[in-house]
Parts: structure tokens; C-alpha cells; sequence
């Protein structure tokens, strides 16, 4: 072999070696430099937690004119406890519900928690938790709360070298006395007085795990604000403490039997409700140590002035009616062509004990005939009905397939009212026409329907009856405002809303409402409702929107129920409303609208005692509270009414039968007539007199009832519902008879 030859090869094999060890160095060097300022540079130190010494930005809630609402922790109320001086269980309480591995881990849990949050995070789409005790620490003590992976590595970096400085127990009394409970307080001790009045050191086994059962998520799980949530987490953490053998069976059956017994809330705020509103949806769309700590400036929709206006009309009214079995009520303001929250009491006094600070606007309640509007809406929608068209209102029961039971309906004042054109049947609230309608339209129709108008409560058909048209089924104030809104806007349910712009602790815009109809000022008047641009997808038509809000603005429409001048008229403005009574006066009602602004009222008790039946006549209650402050809003306000479409016609009808009013020969009308509106092409047919030979107890004249041994054959003047017929120059006094439907 040629020895030269053979040393060149070799030369080149080592210059291609030191090449690629040089290549791979500098990769390695690269890999460093990007590991030290991708995660360690500029990384804050452990040793910064002993003392306290990291201090949260608090956040601002503000009305839409710039007055505080709120500041969330502006102040720290923190005052640090020993771990030995704490009960053993609020250690363990901690640790069974936050972190069962804390003792046995080095800071962080890779094969449980870690895990566990990859397989959430590729599996649901975004990063979650699975964070440990030490984890959670150094997130909210040291990093910012933002959800990416970088910081995620960082915080399980800094949980490593938090285990290596301080010991199990110094973490977790760090940690006690660092993270938030809510409000403003921060650490077990602050808790501690807040909620129960009393030092940590004497908190019972119960309170200690409604405590520590919190900081997951302080609004989700406040007392104040959730009572049921609370509840449920604080005996969450009890099953755990009990599942991990940290207490005996005894006393975790006695700590779970106890009842909560929380002080009132003592902080100062505005509009309480609508701030803790507006939290929990922040807390679901930032997190809640952005939400807590992290600077934000939030201007909501709120007008404090409205606000303030409607706490005060609430108190005052519920105080003149205290006496009468009623001990709550609730307010929701709102403008239908944007969705916004002008106002929000969710309860007589937010700081009363032991539910003044349960929200009702956002509770579920039965809204009694004011679900009415709906029911009939879909039947105009579906042009199976019109506001003409002849209900009987006579004794009826019904049949269902599958129901051993007859539903017999009857109306709030006790009696029948013979044919009742739809009109009035809807404006004087009687509730055998609406049964008639919800069993013409079809529960399942009307349940689908309701879905359009923003109402998801109601899901199930099988699970509700015909009593569904006359509040059968729960529902929320909010939603309910978000379903009238449909009437107001030309046929959009517009959803509700309540913020209006997200600012940074740096100013950074990280969200803001945009919409044509949106004014600052809602003082301001606005020329005319066409200047409004509604926009959505409908629920119903812009024509059946038009007739029904003409229905319920319509005074001489109820009169007969509510009399001439009750408490739904507003002088000089055209309002379009509805009362809601259940027939078991636990829940009082009132929503009005107009193109511009909606209020709905609710009186009751939040027990669901009944209320003095006097009280709930459907224009008392509710009705004067609803009265002044729609009279308020409406305040140099022009009288604006609903826009009719050109496809709205109007046209004479015959007072008895709905059938189109004509004229003879002689120019004699063939009916006493009135006016009506229709949605072109669906006019009704002139009327006609119906002759028909129908059974009657040949002793009384009188419709023959089922199985009457005295039954003849005589010709009379009927009229006909889509169920039922009607005998005009029958017999009528003592009653007629019940007639049976079957559905």
C-alpha cells in the first residue's frame, strides 16, 4: 500500500471529525444559550417569596362613564400565620384537594399532574393546569399568568429550585398565607376573619375546608355569590380528606351535615351583583390571576346613575310591601339593540344575611304568564293563528297521551270569558287561550322555538306539560330579557352583554365592543327607532316582532284585567309590557320594552315562601317598582313606537267572530268592527254566521254536558277554536259545560 497515499486518507478523515465536533459544539453552545434566555434569563428567584415581598397589581372595574364600580385587591389585608399554629386538617384540607402527592414529590408531580395536563392540553386544544402546591406558589407569586408552554417550563424550573431551598412545610405555609380567597383576602388568616369573623386557629373542620376549597376559583366558589357552589366544593374537599384517610368517618359526617354560616360581606362596592357578574365571566376568559392580580381596567356597560336610581326605587317599594310576605326583589336594565346591562340589583341588599348577595337576575325562577308572549309569537310566526283569531275560553280540560291525569286550566280571576279574540286574550293574560296556543303550536315547536329566543333552560320536551305556556318551566331573568328583546328588535334576540373594553396594566386594548347602535351616553335621545340597525340572525319575523309588541302596548288590549290606568301605562310613551304571576304566588313579574331600553322586575322570596295573594293581582308587586323606573329611563325620552313593516296590513275585523268586517248593499257594515293589524296574506275571510244542530239539555238550553240523559237535537249559533265549540244564544247562566280535548 502506498504509505503516502494512506496518510492523506487519514488527514482527511481527522479534518472531517474535527469538523463535525466543532459543528456539534457549536449546536451545544446554541442549545444552552437558547435554554438560558428562552427560560432561565432574567428568571426571578425563589428566595424572593420569604417575606411576601411580591406584590399584585390590583384591577378596576369601572361604569361606562369612568366611575368606580370596584378595585379588586388594591390592598392586601394579609397577616401571616404560623403553620403549627393552625388546626392539622386545614394543612390537610389543602393538601387533599390541591395536591395528595405534596410530601412525596420534589416540586413537581411528572407522572400524575404533568401528565395529566399534556394529555389535556393536546386533547382539548389549550394548556391546562395539573400544577402542585409548589407549582401554584411560584405561578402566582413569581410569573406572569399567561397560558403558554415557556411559562409553564419556567414555572416547573422554579418549583425545582423552590424544593431545594425550602423545606415541605415552609412551602405550604408560604403558600397559606399567600394565595388569594377571595375579595381582598389574601392568606388562611384573612380568610379567616372575612368569612367566619374568627382567627385561623380556631376554624372548625368544616369552615377549614370551605377555605381551602376556594382559591381553585374564589368567584365560582364564593359564598356570597354562589352559596350552592360553595357548598358543594366545601364538601368536595371533605370527600377528599375522608377518600385520603386524613379524618375519621365521624367527623367527616358531621362536618358535611353542617349548614354554611358565613358573615356578610363588609366591603365597599357599587353595583355588587352586576361587579361579581362581570368577574366570574373575566375569570373565564382571562384566568383568574390576570382577573385578580394582574392590573386590568374594565369599563362595563353599567350607568351607576340608572343603577343607583333602580336600588333605590327597589328598597323603597319593597318597603312599603314588606308586610305582605314578600322579602326580595331583582332589577335587570338593559338596552335591546346592542344587549347592553344598564343596571343590575340582583337583590333588595347585597350585604343583608344570610342571601343578599344570591344574584336572582341570574337565577332560575318561574317566569308565570310573562312566557305568554312567546307562545302566542310562534303561532303568528307559524301563520296558524292571528291577532284575530277566536279562542274559547270556556271549561276545558286536556288529554295527553301518557298522563293518567286531565290538565284543567283556569284563569287568575276565576272565571270563563266566552270567544276571546287573540288580542285580548294575550293583553288581559287569560290562560286557557294560551294553553290552547302552546296545544296548537306543540310543546316540542314551542321548546325549539324558545331556543331561537335565547332560552336554553327549556331542553327536554317530555319533561313539560300545556302549564309550560304559563310558567311550567324555570328560567333567567337575563335570558328572559334577551328573549323580549326579539319584540324590541325587529325579530333579533340580541344577547346580553356587560363589558365594554379590557385594558392591561400597560393599556393594551384586550378586548372592546364594537356595535352601530352603541352610544356612551344612553341619556342622549335618539331621533327614531329606523335609526337603529339591527342586525342577527332572527328569532321571528320583523312582522310578528311588530304585532306582538303592538299587543302588549295596546292598554284597551287589557283593560279587563288590569283596568283603564294601571300601573303598566307610562304617560306620554308607548311601552310595550307583560306582567308574570305563578299560580302558586312565589314569583311576581314585570318586563317592558321599548326600541330602546327593556326593564325587568322580579319580587319573591328567595326561600320560595308564597306571597300574600293580594299582592300578586299581576299589576301590583312588581308592576309599580317596573313603573317608576321605566318612567325614569324613559325621562326626556321621545315617544318612540315599534316600526310596522310595509308588510303589515291593517284591516276592519268583526268584534265577535275576528272575521273581516264587510258592507252590503247599503252600505251597512254586517258586524260592529274594530281594527287590526295582520302580516299580509293572512287576513282572515269575512264572517259569517255558522248555524249548526248540536245537542242541548232540551230543560235548560244549555250545551249538553257529557252523558246528560236529557239530551235534544237543536239548531243554534255556534263558533269554533281550533279545539273547542262555543253556543252563542245558548243558555249561559250557572256555567257551561267542561269540554274535553284530547291530545
Amino acid at each position: 500500500m502506498n504509505l503516502k497515499y494512506l496518510y492523506t486518507k487519514i488527514k482527511i478523515q481527522l479534518k472531517k471529525k474535527s469538523f463535525f465536533r466543532g459543528v456539534i459544539g457549536v449546536l451545544i453552545i446554541l442549545f444552552i444559550l437558547f435554554i438560558y434566555f428562552y427560560i432561565l434569563y432574567q428568571l426571578p428567584s425563589p428566595a424572593s417569596l420569604k417575606g411576601y415581598k411580591i406584590t399584585p397589581l390590583s384591577s378596576h372595574i369601572l361604569d361606562r362613564n369612568g366611575k368606580v364600580l370596584y378595585e379588586f385587591y388594591r390592598e392586601q389585608n394579609r397577616t401571616p400565620v404560623k403553620l403549627k399554629n393552625l388546626p392539622d386538617y386545614v394543612a390537610k384540607a389543602t393538601i387533599a384537594i390541591e395536591d395528595k402527592d405534596f410530601y412525596r414529590h420534589q416540586g413537581v408531580s411528572f407522572i400524575g399532574g404533568i401528565a395529566r395536563a399534556i394529555k389535556d392540553t393536546f386533547l382539548k386544544g389549550k394548556l391546562q393546569g395539573g400544577s402542585t402546591i409548589t407549582q401554584q406558589l411560584v405561578k402566582t407569586s413569581l410569573l406572569t399568568p399567561e397560558r403558554t408552554i415557556r411559562r409553564k417550563i419556567k414555572e416547573i424550573v422554579l418549583a425545582l429550585m423552590t424544593e431545594k431551598i425550602f423545606t415541605k412545610n415552609e412551602i405550604l405555609e408560604m403558600y397559606l398565607n399567600q394565595v388569594s380567597y377571595g375579595g381582598a383576602a389574601y392568606g388562611i388568616e384573612e380568610a379567616a376573619k372575612k368569612y367566619f369573623n374568627k382567627s385561623a386557629k380556631d376554624l372548625t373542620l368544616d369552615e377549614a375546608a370551605l377555605l381551602t376549597g376556594l382559591p381553585q376559583a374564589p368567584s365560582l366558589y364564593s359564598p356570597y355569590n354562589n352559596p350552592e357552589a360553595a357548598l358543594n366544593r366545601r364538601n368536595e374537599v371533605l370527600k377528599a380528606l375522608y377518600k385520603e384517610k386524613m379524618i375519621s368517618k365521624k367527623d367527616y359526617e358531621n362536618a358535611i351535615a353542617k349548614k354554611l354560616n358565613i358573615n356578610p360581606p363588609k366591603n365597599i362596592i357599587k353595583a355588587p351583583h352586576f361587579v361579581f357578574y362581570i368577574k366570574q365571566q373575566l375569570e373565564q376568559t382571562y384566568g383568574v390571576e390576570t382577573v385578580e392580580e394582574g392590573g386590568l381596567k374594565i369599563t362595563t356597560t353599567l350607568d351607576l346613575d340608572i343603577q343607583e336610581q333602580a336600588e333605590k326605587i327597589l328598597k323603597e317599594e319593597l318597603d312599603k310591601i314588606k308586610n305582605l310576605d314578600v322579602s326580595n326583589g331583582a332589577v335587570l336594565v338593559t338596552r335591546p339593540p346592542t344587549g347592553e346591562i344598564l343596571a343590575m340589583v340582583g337583590s333588595y341588599d347585597y350585604f343583608a344575611s344570610p342571601s343578599g348577595a344570591f344574584n336572582v337576575t341570574t337565577a332560575l325562577r318561574q317566569p308565570g304568564s310573562a312566557i305568554k308572549p312567546l307562545n302566542y309569537a310562534v303561532g303568528i310566526e307559524r301563520k296558524i293563528v292571528t291577532p284575530a283569531t277566536v279562542f274559547l275560553d270556556i271549561p276545558t280540560c286536556f288529554n295527553a297521551e301518557g298522563q293518567p291525569k286531565s290538565y284543567c286550566p283556569v284563569n287568575y280571576d276565576g272565571k270563563f270569558h266566552g270567544p276571546v279574540q287573540l288580542r285580548f286574550a294575550l293583553g288581559n293574560s287569560f290562560n286557557i287561550p294560551a294553553v290552547k296556543m302552546l296545544a296548537y303550536n306543540g310543546v316540542e315547536n314551542f321548546i325549539a322555538s324558545a331556543s331561537a329566543f335565547t332560552i336554553t333552560t327549556f331542553k327536554d320536551p317530555k319533561k313539560y306539560g300545556l302549564s309550560l305556556t304559563l310558567g311550567g318551566g324555570e328560567v333567567r331573568m337575563t335570558e328572559m330579557a334577551q328573549a323580549f328583546s326579539a319584540f324590541a328588535n325587529r325579530g333579533v334576540a340580541r344577547p346580553l352583554n356587560g363589558i365594554l373594553k379590557v385594558e392591561d396594566k400597560m393599556g393594551k386594548i384586550l378586548y372592546q365592543f364594537k356595535d352601530y347602535n352603541f352610544v356612551k351616553d344612553v341619556k342622549k335621545p335618539i331621533n327614531s327607532p329606523s335609526s337603529l340597525a339591527i342586525v342577527g340572525s332572527k328569532a321571528i319575523s320583523p312582522e310578528t316582532a311588530f304585532i306582538i309588541s303592538h299587543i302588549l302596548l295596546d292598554n284597551n288590549a287589557r283593560s279587563e284585567a288590569f283596568g283603564p290606568s294601571s300601573y303598566l301605562i307610562v304617560p306620554n310613551h308607548a311601552v310595550s309590557v307583560k306582567t308574570g304571576t305563578t299560580n302558586d304566588k312565589r314569583d311576581n313579574w314585570t318586563i317592558g320594552f321599548t326600541p330602546n331600553f327593556l326593564v325587568a322586575v322580579w319580587v319573591g322570596n328567595n326561600d320560595n315562601k308564597p306571597m300574600n295573594p293580594w299582592l300578586t293581582s299581576g299589576v301590583t308587586g312588581a308592576a309599580p317598582i317596573w313603573n317608576k323606573i321605566i318612567s325614569y329611563v324613559l325621562k326626556n325620552q321621545p315617544d318612540l313606537w315599534p316600526i310596522k313593516p310595509d308588510t303589515v296590513v291593517g284591516k276592519l275585523v268583526c268584534w265577535d267572530t275576528g272575521g273581516l268586517a264587510s258592507k252590503n248593499e247599503t252600505g251597512q257594515e254586517n258586524c260592529p268592527s274594530r281594527f287590526e293589524y295582520f302580516i299580509k296574506g293572512t287576513e282572515p275571510q269575512p264572517a259569517e254566521i255558522i248555524k249548526a244542530i248540536i245537542p242541548v239539555n232540551k230543560d235548560t238550553d244549555k250545551m249538553a254536558r257529557p252523558n246528560d240523559p236529557n239530551i235534544e237535537m237543536r239548531e243554534k249559533t255556534i263558533i269554533k277554536d281550533m279545539f273547542s265549540v262555543y253556543c252563542i244564544d245558548c243558555n249561559h247562566e250557572g256555567g257551561d259545560p267542561i269540554q274535553i280535548i284530547n291530545l
